[in-house]
């Protein structure tokens, strides 16, 4: 069965005259013919009688003729869905997201995408930068929004965003009171920090940051995550490392009881970068279309 035998069909079915038929698909009447005897056929059923005076459908035209339209319907809607995806705007992108970047970013970017490509679905999947980099360059991720412009020359990127960095103390903690504190303040402090691979540009930034202020960091616990952080950070004398997005989190109900502290002398401060690989994704495309455009960063006191 050939979509354009049902194409002359319904012409047919709907003209009840075969000059019309032909004439409305621009084909010659013998071929016209042609097309419905090889559906009838391939059917093994008669569709339309015809005599000298008239041309009506059969009881099995009648019971073809709404099928018939819903399998060209379907058609046209595989062409479509299939053209659209082509061009970027259906299918599901895959996109990885850090904290700071699913609080300011990601939000503005997903409403634009939605009235812009409504077909385009997309699956989010919150990760530390150095797992969305991973899953980035396996394939199982289309873009990533992470700390650092990675060096890779297989991946592009585009600045998201600047965040500085906070330190996070549970309520008991002697700093807890205080707006901020100089990063040299830590020096003797037990510290929570990760393992480089979970962010680079965020453990590299603390460390440069303990460098400038001529001291060396106290690793007193090691976690890769961060609910961990807050979690070691409440219940022990201890200061772990957060986004400032991230560190307001520490007084909502129900959470680990943990307040953030700015630091300054020098205030830490993280890059975002939206990062996709080299070949060309229509789809990652259209979200880039939807990121807002980076907002010019601030610089950072002294």
């Amino acid at each position: 069965m050939e979509l354009r035998h049902l194409v002359s069909f319904l012409a047919i079915a709907e003209e009840l005259h075969f000059g019309r038929a032909a004439a409305r698909l621009h084909l010659a009447q013998p071929s016209l013919s042609q097309h419905l005897r090889k559906l009838e056929r391939s059917i093994g059923a008669e569709l339309v009688a015809r005599n000298s005076h008239e041309v009506s459908l059969t009881p099995a035209g009648h019971a073809f003729l709404d099928l018939a339209r819903d399998i060209l319907a379907k058609a046209d809607q595989a062409g479509q869905a299939a053209r659209a995806a082509a061009a970027g705007r259906a299918g599901t992108l895959r996109v990885g997201y850090n904290f700071p970047a699913g609080q300011r970013v990601l939000p503005a970017a997903l409403a634009a995408l939605d009235r812009r490509y409504p077909a385009i679905d997309v699956d989010m999947q919150e990760m530390r930068t150095g797992p969305q980099l991973t899953a980035l360059t396996e394939g199982r991720l289309d873009i990533a929004m992470v700390y650092g412009k990675p060096s890779s020359a297989t991946l592009h990127s585009r600045p998201l965003l600047r965040v500085p960095l906070v330190a996070v103390v549970g309520h008991s903690h002697r700093w807890a009171g205080r707006d901020r504190v100089a990063f040299g303040e830590l020096a003797g402090e037990p510290c929570v920090l990760f393992r480089r691979a979970q962010s680079a540009a965020m453990y590299d930034t603390i460390l440069s940051a303990a460098q400038r202020s001529g001291i060396r960091l106290t690793i007193a616990e090691e976690v890769d995550d961060p609910g961990a952080t807050a979690i070691l950070a409440a219940i022990k004398p201890v200061v772990g490392f957060a986004s400032a997005a991230r560190g307001v989190l520490g007084g909502t109900p129900g959470g680990p009881r943990t307040t953030s502290v700015a630091l300054y002398d020098p205030v830490p401060y993280l890059d975002g970068y939206a990062v996709w690989a080299a070949e060309d994704n229509p789809l990652v495309a259209a979200f880039l279309d939807c990121l807002p455009t980076a907002p010019a960063a601030p610089t950072a006191p002294a």
